[in-house]
């Protein structure tokens, strides 16, 4: 039945940049949506930098897809797990430029 399927995890795993930068990425695929998501998987995408998250994707129960960007909150749109993560590495790369010290 699949009211008795429980969460799978599709991954968990984390990606060092620097001594100070890593990212983490954890990925569940759950039996039913959430409550304000409409596919099945729940996630944290965080990009930490000298202790500070600096991003973080994610879909909390009620709020639905959304991303944190330098303080900022905006909705996000979620098409495939795949897609998820090459924008969230994106948004990586794209704030490591905007904030070396080069």
């Amino acid at each position: 039945m699949i009211s008795n399927m429980k969460a799978v995890e599709i991954t968990a795993t984390r990606i060092v940049y620097s001594e100070s930068a890593f990212a983490e990425l954890v990925l569940w695929r759950l039996p039913k949506p959430l409550s304000g998501s409409s596919h099945p998987f729940k996630y944290r995408l965080a990009y930490v930098v000298a202790g500070v998250c600096v991003l973080r994707y994610d879909n909390e129960t009620g709020k639905g897809d959304h991303r944190h960007v330098g303080g900022k909150e905006a909705d996000d749109v979620f098409t495939t797990p795949d897609q998820l993560v090459a924008d969230f590495r994106r948004d990586i790369e794209r704030w490591n430029h905007e904030n070396s010290n080069a």
